[in-house]
C-alpha cells in the first residue's frame, strides 16, 4: 500500500485537531469574591450558605450558590448589572461546575469597565 505524501497545511491541521486538557470543577470561589472591597461592596452569606455581593450604589450583584440557585436548573453564579433610564443592564450566568477562574475574568472584566461617578456638589 502506498501513501500519499502530506501536504504542508495537513500536519497543521492534524495538530489543531489533537485532544487538549480542559480545566474542569468548581475550583476556589474565593477567587472571585476576594475580588470586592468592604469599601464599595455589601457581602451577606445566608442561611443556605449562598453569598451575595451588591455594590453600594445597588448597581451591581453577583450571586453564588454552590448547591444550585433555588428555582433553576444548576446556576451556580449570576451576575447582573443593573441599566439607566436609556440603557438596559445585562445579567450572565453560570452554573455550579463552571470554574471559578473563568467567572473570576468576567467579574474582573466588568469591575474594569466601571467607573466612579462624580456626585454633583462633591469633590470626589
Amino acid at each position: 500500500m502506498t501513501v500519499a505524501p502530506v501536504s504542508p497545511g495537513f500536519s497543521t491541521t492534524i495538530e489543531a485537531l489533537r485532544l487538549r486538557e480542559w480545566q474542569l470543577g468548581p475550583g476556589q470561589p474565593t477567587l472571585v469574591t476576594d475580588q470586592f472591597s468592604a469599601d464599595d461592596f455589601h457581602l451577606i452569606v445566608d442561611d443556605r450558605a449562598d453569598v451575595h455581593v451588591s455594590s453600594k450604589d445597588g448597581r451591581f450583584y453577583l450571586g453564588w450558590f454552590p448547591n444550585g440557585r433555588p428555582g433553576t436548573d444548576g446556576e451556580g453564579w449570576t451576575i447582573a448589572v443593573t441599566g439607566t433610564a436609556k440603557v438596559r443592564g445585562f445579567h450572565m450566568s453560570f452554573d455550579t461546575e463552571t470554574p471559578a477562574d473563568i467567572v473570576a475574568a468576567a467579574v474582573a472584566r466588568v469591575l474594569e469597565t466601571s467607573r466612579r461617578v462624580r456626585q454633583p456638589g462633591t469633590h470626589e
